[in-house]
């Protein structure tokens, strides 16, 4: 079996940023054709140019996809999407909330032209209900409003928000999963879908933790760092080598016991300082330090060596550079090496979504701005080269 999942699957991708264009991406891997809808300058991050930071991006998350041109504010291009909307399986956008509708080509007038159409959105709060819905929302709000920077640094710092956008990516990949499900939903009723996507709603799933801790104690923890939230796991912890850091995480006694055997000291697993959870939880900062002592003896790799000798969780605390060289990743197929016009060589990575003996299409460079529109517009709406040149000379296109 060599066809892709989404092969036959025709997607508008009106992405932004990260979090729609991360979704187009997982599409496209998946097969099916992703035309990207950009502006007439194009799309936000494509707009920085190639010489930004946010060129890399912009590379990594619109491989595999088609660019064609659209001004959404003309009645023109408003028109000019109606002509496609009936050729196309899903349109998606994660625009602020309401624009698309302040256009006239919203989900209920896009789906009024094609029933079978998944129309779907994400946007900081969902579209549906809810004080926060005209709210605009980016990863660094969505991490204040979710509660996620309250939990996250030291206690006596700043709230913090991590340095990974994973705001935006866990509300792509839900974008992703939800659209799937809308299309296996399709083949079963013949209905198209509305897909509405909260990040707020995506991002809660991941307070897990810290919301164990918020009931057991009846209140909010103080920040605990890089610790258990709650510091009701431990060890839990990021710890010095002589060359770096290693974390270290033992969720079950046994893991506890695997590493007082690893760090020549078995003895502590039955220290009654150290030898339940409660008692590993109270005597924290004794703990901390004492494994501290042991691994500032040694290098990351080491450490990480004698831990999985013995069954202990455990891993080195990597750097950028030391991603882009990961032998696990390269052995998986992971990564993918280009030419890009600015930085030259680059590395990008393949779709996370893997099936037994389909291998995903080959990455290709994100598309020049509008290099599809001419092709999109006479095979998807049927237009001449005449009607196509008297919409560019109107702007629409």
């Amino acid at each position: 079996m060599n066809q892709q999942p989404l092969a036959g699957v025709t997607v508008l991708d009106f992405g932004q940023v990260y979090n729609g264009p991360y979704c187009g991406f997982l599409l496209g891997q998946g097969g099916a054709r992703v035309i990207k809808v950009e502006s007439l300058i194009g799309e936000t991050m494509r707009a920085r140019g190639p010489a930004s930071g946010a060129s890399f991006a912009f590379s990594l998350l619109n491989s595999n996809k088609e660019s064609m041109t659209l001004n959404i504010k003309s009645d023109e291009g408003q028109a000019l999407l109606k002509k496609l909307v009936p050729n196309v399986d899903v349109v998606f956008e994660n625009f602020a909330p309401g624009t698309m509708d302040k256009y006239g080509i919203g989900a209920e007038g896009l789906r009024a032209l094609n029933p079978r159409l998944i129309y779907a959105s994400s946007t900081g709060y969902g579209t549906s209900s809810g004080p926060y819905r005209d709210y605009l929302g980016m990863d660094i709000t969505l991490q204040a409003m979710t509660g996620v920077m309250s939990i996250t640094g030291e206690d006596e710092g700043p709230p913090l928000k991590t340095a990974a956008a994973f705001a935006d990516f866990i509300a792509g990949t839900h974008l992703y999963a939800a659209i799937v499900s809308a299309l296996y939903s399709r083949e079963q009723t013949g209905e198209g879908a509305t897909v509405d996507i909260s990040m707020q709603d995506c991002v809660f799933p991941t307070l897990a933790t810290a919301m164990g801790s918020y009931y057991l104690a009846g209140e909010q923890q103080p920040r605990a760092g890089n610790r258990h939230p709650g510091k009701m796991l431990a060890p839990y912890n990021v710890y010095e080598t002589n060359d770096g850091h290693v974390a270290i995480i033992c969720i079950r006694e046994g893991h506890w016991r695997k590493l007082c055997k690893a760090m020549g000291q078995p003895e502590l697993g039955d220290d009654e300082r150290f030898a339940t959870f409660t008692a590993r939880s109270k005597n924290i900062d004794e703990l901390d330090a004492l494994i501290n002592t042991w691994s500032r003896r040694h290098s990351k790799a080491e450490v990480f060596s004698v831990a999985q000798a013995h069954g202990v969780i455990c891993a080195p605390v990597k750097d950028l550079q030391d991603v882009l060289d990961d032998p696990h990743l390269e052995a998986r197929g992971t990564l993918r090496r280009r030419e890009h016009e600015a930085f030259g060589e680059i590395t990008q990575m393949h779709t996370p979504l893997r099936f037994k003996d389909i291998d995903p299409p080959a990455l290709t460079a994100p598309p020049e701005l509008g290099n599809a529109t001419h092709a999109v517009l006479s095979e998807l709406a049927g237009l001449d080269d005449q009607a196509i040149q008297a919409l560019r000379d109107a702007e629409a296109i």
